[in-house]
């Protein structure tokens, strides 16, 4: 009995383990679907919306108001208070409206942006290394946002533009060596066993690419942050240069060897 209860068991944790990961993986996407720029940007539209409906019955309310005035039903003390009312409510109905285009526009912009690329699977050698990656993507361009403010340091405008240029061309190549990674393990999973050893080292070898790529996009990360911590120093220019530099050689060659 006792095999079978520590069999048992173990099953039990790999099916309490997987319905975690599960769960995980799921509020992972609603939190991500959450903050999804298109969702906010939904749901603003939304709010301003309600917003100016209620500024359109305002506006109908003094209408009566003011039309009761006019043909002598209601006295002049309430016209007047509909007439100020009118042209109050019709400033802010107007500002609402402004808004909704402005967040129209904006949204229109991100549909005709290109979807992000889904992360590979976990079982994929690229998935540790995307993940890095998004997660360094994010933080430079908060980096380069506050470096490019004049408020806050002195960088160059051109500066931080050549840096964020070179990361968006370093993440192009990152992309495709991850493409290529992922297809060559497919290729590996369907081989006949013979045929696997020169694709495994065709893994290993991609994955090696990619770390060193992902490496380089977090040294222009770590750059661009010690310039924003220093804002005094000697020559942040320099600094963010020098890595800008590095990067972009390094995203020349991935392409290189991904072509």
């Amino acid at each position: 009995m006792e095999p079978r209860r520590k069999v048992a068991g173990e099953i039990v944790q790999v099916i309490g383990g997987q319905l975690q990961g599960q769960i995980a993986d799921q509020v992972k996407r609603r939190y991500a679907a959450w903050n999804d720029p298109r969702a906010k940007l939904d749901r603003r539209y939304r709010r301003s919306s309600r917003v100016l409906t209620f500024w359109l019955i305002v506006l109908a309310l003094l209408a009566v108001v003011g039309t009761l005035t006019l043909v002598g039903v209601l006295g002049a003390a309430p016209g007047v208070v509909a007439a100020l009312g009118f042209a109050g409510t019709s400033v802010l109905a107007v500002r609402t409206n402004i808004k909704m285009r402005g967040i129209d526009v904006q949204r229109r912009q991100l549909e005709a942006a290109p979807a992000p690329e889904p992360l590979p699977a976990r079982s994929s050698a690229a998935r540790r290394p995307m993940e890095r990656l998004e997660d360094a993507q994010d933080t430079l361009r908060e980096l380069l946002r506050q470096l490019d403010s004049a408020a806050l340091t002195s960088i160059p405008t051109d500066s931080v533009e050549q840096a964020r240029a070179t990361g968006a061309e370093a993440v192009s190549a990152i992309r495709a060596v991850s493409r290529q990674l992922q297809a060559v393990e497919r290729a590996r999973d369907t081989a006949p066993p013979l045929d696997r050893a020169p694709l495994v080292e065709g893994v290993r070898r991609l994955r090696t690419q990619l770390d060193e790529g992902v490496d380089g996009y977090c040294g222009l990360v770590a750059a661009a942050g010690r310039v924003l911590a220093e804002s005094t120093a000697n020559n942040p220019r320099q600094v963010l240069g020098d890595a800008t530099d590095h990067l972009a050689g390094l995203a020349s060659a991935l392409r290189e060897l991904s072509s």
